[in-house]
Formats: C-alpha cells, structure tokens, sequence
C-alpha cells in the first residue's frame, strides 16, 4: 500500500511520458500554425529591440552636437513600433484562434471516445468528472498549442539577446545580474515542481465536487421529499472548501514566486547603481550606454519574470494532458469492434450457452444460464428483484459481457460481431425511460432522424400516446424538459415505447416497459405491442399476466439461475414459484381493486409477474 501511495505521488510531481507524448502530437499536429506564429514572434521580438537600442545613439550623438541623426532615429522607432504592433496583432490572431482551434478539437476527441466506451465504464464513472476532463482539462492547452509556447520561446529569445548586448556593454555587471536570474531561475524550478501536483489536484477536486452537485441538482426531488438539504449542503461544503484550500495553495505559491521576482529586480537595480555608477565615474560607460544598459536589462528581467507565470500555465496544461490521457488510453467499443464481423441483417435467434456474469469478481448475478429464444418468439423474464433479469437482457444488449460461458445470434457469438451493426437492430424500452431536453417528435425520432411526421404519429397511435400529445398546446412539438420531467411516468413511458416502434427492431427489449402505465392505459396498448412483437424476438420483463400469458417461453429466475421454464399453462399446472407469483399478485391485486363482496375484473388478474414477492 505504501508503494502504491509513493508511485502515486512521484506521478502527480512529475510530468509523465504520456503527457509529453500528448504534447508532440498536438505541437506536431498544429506546426504549421506554430511556425507562423514562430516568425512573427521573431520579427515582433527584433522590432522591440530598436527603441531601446537608439536611446544610447540619441543621448551620446544626437543629443551633444548630431542633431541630423534625429529624424532617422524617429523614423527607425516609429517603423520598428508600427512593425512590432502589426505582429502583435497578428500573432494574437494566429496563434489565440489555434488555441482555441485545438481546444474545440481536443473536446470533440474526447466527447467523441467517452461516448464510445462500453456502458460498464459509466457504471463506475461520475458524469461530472468526466464532464471535467471533457471541458476543463481541454481548456488548458491553449498555453502549448496557443500564446504560452510561442511567449516562452520569444521570452528566451529575448532574454538571450538582451543578454548578448548586456555583456558587450559590461560585461561585469553583467555577470553579477547573470548569477541572481540564475538564482531566480532555480527557485522558479523548486517552485514549478511543487505547484504541479496541485493544479492537477486542483481539476480532480473540481470533477468529484461538480460530480457531486450535478446529482443533488438531478435528483433534487428525491433530496427535498427525504428532508436532505443540509446533508447534501454539507457535503458540497466540504468539497468546496477542499477546492479552497488547494486554490488558496496555489495563490501563495505563485504570490510567493512573484514577491521573489520583485525582490530580484529590486537587487538588479541596487547592483546598477551601485556598479553601474561607479563605471560611468570612472569613464568607462557613458551615460547614453547606462541608459542603453537599463532598458535591456529589463528586456532581460521582464521575460524572466514572465515565464515564471507561463510556466505555471503550462505545468498546468500538462496536468490536464495527463488526466485526458488517462482517459483517452481507456479501451472503447470502436477496438472492440476492430477485428469483430459485420453483423448484416439477423433473423433474431438468441441462445445462451452456460453463461454466467459477475459486476464485480467473486459475486455472481447470472449462474450457468442456457436457454434459446429462438428468432421471431417472445421470451418473459419472470423473478423477484435481483434476481438477474435486468442483468440478462443488458447481456442481450452487449452493454456487458458474459464471464463466463457464450451468447450467440443466429449462432455466431456475439463477441465477434460489430456492436454497431448489431444494435441497429434493436429494440429497447429501459426501466428508466430516458427522454432529451426537445420535443416530443425530436424524442420518438431518435432512433430514426430521418423519420416523417406521418410515421411517428403512426408510432405513437400504437403505443397509446398520440391522444395525450395532441392534447398538449403545442402538440408533438411541445418541449419535455431535461430528461422529461414536464411529463408523467406514464407519458414518458410511451413516448419511450413509440420510440421502440419506430426503430422497427429486429430484437426487441422491454424491461419494465409498462410498469408507469395504469390498467386502462395498458390494455390500450397491448395490442399494439402484440403487433410489434409478430416477426421479432422480444425479451420481456415484469408485464402482466396478459403478456405473459401470450409468451413462447416464460423463464423463472431467482439468484442468477433458471428455475423454471415453459409456457404460462405448464408453469401454473407445476405449481412451483412461478404460481406462487402469480397467486400472490393476484391476492394483491384483489386487495387493492375491490371492495368486500364484488367480484375480481378479469383485468385485475392480469397481475405483474416479477414484481418483488
């Protein structure tokens, strides 16, 4: 454990092989802009080195008996500004708009690889943190393909040549300047190597607190119905002080840099008045060549002190390049899919062969399953909950993988096949009816964008939702808000169910797919889903007894395992656990829907199978 903790911390104070490799590959994709901006940072640096280079000609020519040299200097300053002002602009125009290029780019990448991984990824992953590194780490190479790579170059360039004349002019003070930026320059390093672990700190801190947040917010009903505000204002001040803290550290760190830079310009200039007097008095220096010596040596200190801040700004792009590496190495579907076949048009036979799974290792959900839908049938999942229903048809799905054992389509495995051919022809109605911020049209065409009107009006006939939506003021084009909530469950259950009909899937899942749905509602729509279950192969999950009744095979789960199987008729004559649910359900439903004495709707023995017993 102790290993581990050092590893850890040796690879958050450093900047690792994958971030390095990461910043060839955007500077190599981006050099042509680089180069651009390169040159024009060369010519804007040069042309800033004529006004304080003229001052020794001004006071020690032009000022004491060479008034002609006057207007030629002015022009050369005037030229050399105009220069330097055209560059800077354009620089800012080539370089900034790159950076914002590579961000935009470098978001696409990740959104476009984090929507790729498999589902159980998400199932371990906050969507706040991955939000983060999608938009916040991204933001940081700015400072590498963007200003802070070409103002790092330029400030050693100037810096250098400032450096050059320094010398030439004395080369004794010069010295002594040299060895306190060389000071200053060591101290800058400590500091850098202390400040990067924070900053990367910093953007994991802010990923958990948004994280955090992003579910108090989407589940506020849940937060206000159990009287949790404080517990979850607690928990958000906790994050958000920690967030204090490390920002708090990283501003003495950087205010400390910056106090030491102005102690360092305050001993140059001591060392320049004390040295540089003393040369003038002696008749070594003139007093235009001291003044000549003071500009450039604040051309000299001034980048020193600039990339003190820009290396900061790069640590921390590193860091963000480290993270977003992290996450770019992560394996998605599309390598998965690499070597695996088309899949082409499926007749819809699903078998599985002694499969078992596990979420995580040594907890088993599904035992030695082995069953056959065969294609065009509809097989009912029947069990109390856990009993590994929803974890079989998310096996149908591919969004897991068997552990153990085979699941094969029309006989070929489904581990080789193309998930992206595959799930085209699918069908699904979740548990969790998941709906966009958009229209109600928008939210049916999903699975087809280039659906008609016509055809998603039909849809909604057969689920039993055109009724409702007509009756909203702006129809199919009435907004249902973030994940629906300005619908019931009901209505956003058959939104989800015209949304499977319009996919026209040749596999179909329905986990759950009536349960917001009242009696009345459900019976309207059951013959629409009879009609859409002819020709494919439906998995159904916890519908009622008028579903069920109709399935090919109804297989009875409880702890992974199958305990029964057949038709509705045979497990009822068994008189095993699938009649002890159909009974209790009954006797629930008698309890719930008739008074003493009044006789049992044939519709209310139309119990849930597979509700928890």
């Amino acid at each position: 454990m102790a290993d581990a903790k050092e590893a850890k911390k040796k690879k958050k104070g450093k900047i690792t092989a994958t971030a390095w490799a990461e910043a060839r590959k955007l500077l190599w994709q981006h050099r042509g802009t680089m180069g651009i901006g390169m040159l024009l940072m060369l010519v804007n640096r040069l042309s800033g080195l004529v006004l304080p280079a003229s001052s020794k000609y001004l006071i020690d020519k032009a000022l004491k008996g060479d008034p002609r040299l006057l207007l030629p200097l002015a022009l050369a300053v005037g030229g050399a500004t105009l220069v330097q002002a055209l560059t800077s602009f354009g620089l800012s125009q080539v370089i900034s708009i790159a950076g914002q290029r590579a961000i935009t780019d470098m978001r696409r990448r990740i959104q476009e690889h984090v929507t790729r991984l498999p589902v159980r990824f998400f199932d371990g992953t906050q969507s706040g943190i991955l939000i983060a590194r999608i938009m916040n780490d991204a933001e940081g190479i700015r400072n590498l393909v963007g200003t802070g790579i070409i103002q790092l170059v330029g400030g050693v360039l100037t810096s250098l040549i400032a450096l050059g004349v320094l010398l030439y002019l004395n080369w004794q003070l010069t010295a002594g300047i040299a060895l306190i930026l060389v000071v200053f320059g060591g101290v800058m390093a400590a500091a850098f190597n202390r400040l990067r672990p924070i900053f990367r700190a910093r953007s994991e801190i802010t990923a958990e607190v948004t994280g955090r947040l992003g579910e108090t917010l989407g589940g506020i009903r849940v937060v206000k119905a159990y009287g949790t505000e404080k517990r979850e204002q607690r928990v958000f001040a906790r994050g958000a002080h920690r967030l204090f803290r490390n920002v708090a550290g990283t501003i003495t760190g950087t205010s400390a840099v910056t106090a030491f830079a102005t102690v360092v310009i305050g001993a140059v200039g001591v060392l320049m008045i004390v040295v540089g007097g003393k040369a003038i008095l002696a008749g070594q220096m003139t007093l235009g060549g001291f003044v000549m010596y003071i500009f450039f040596v604040g051309l000299l200190a001034a980048p020193v002190v600039q990339m003190a801040s820009i290396g900061t700004q790069i640590s921390e792009a590193f860091a963000g390049l480290d993270r977003i590496r992290e996450l770019m190495e992560t394996p998605d579907e599309l390598e998965e899919d690499a070597t695996a076949e088309h899949v082409g048009r499926i007749e819809g036979e699903v078998a599985f062969q002694d499969v078992s799974f596990e979420y995580n290792p040594g907890v088993p959900v599904l035992r030695h399953v082995s069953f056959t839908a065969p294609a065009g049938t509809t097989t009912a999942l029947v069990g109390s909950s856990g009993s590994g229903k929803s974890t079989l048809v998310s096996l149908v799905m591919a969004f897991n993988r068997p552990t153990e054992g085979r699941l094969l389509v029309d006989g070929r495995d489904l581990a080789g096949l193309k998930l992206r051919d595959f799930r085209a022809q699918l069908g699904v109605v979740l548990q969790d009816n998941f709906l966009f911020d958009g229209t109600v049209a928008e939210n049916i065409r999903f699975a087809r964008p280039d659906a008609t009107r016509d055809e998603i009006e039909e849809m909604s006939r057969l689920a039993n939702a055109d009724d409702f939506i007509r009756g909203f003021p702006e129809g199919y084009d009435t907004i249902v808000g973030e994940r629906g909530i300005k619908l019931s469950g009901g209505q956003r259950q058959r939104i989800a169910i015209a949304r499977a009909l319009l996919a026209d899937p040749r596999i179909l899942i329905l986990d759950e797919a009536t349960s917001s749905l009242d009696s009345e509602s459900e019976h309207k729509i059951q013959e629409g889903l009879r009609r859409l279950r002819q020709g494919r192969t439906t998995f159904v999950i916890a519908h009622r007894l008028s579903t069920i009744r109709s399935a090919d095979q109804i297989l009875v789960l409880e702890e992974g395992q199958i305990v029964e199987r057949g038709t509705h008729a045979e497990l009822m004559a068994h008189e095993g656990r699938y009649r002890v649910l159909h009974d209790r359900q009954y006797a629930w439903e008698r309890e719930r829907y008739v008074n003493p004495g009044e006789e049992l709707p044939m519709e209310a023995g139309t119990a849930v199978i597979g509700a928890d017993a």
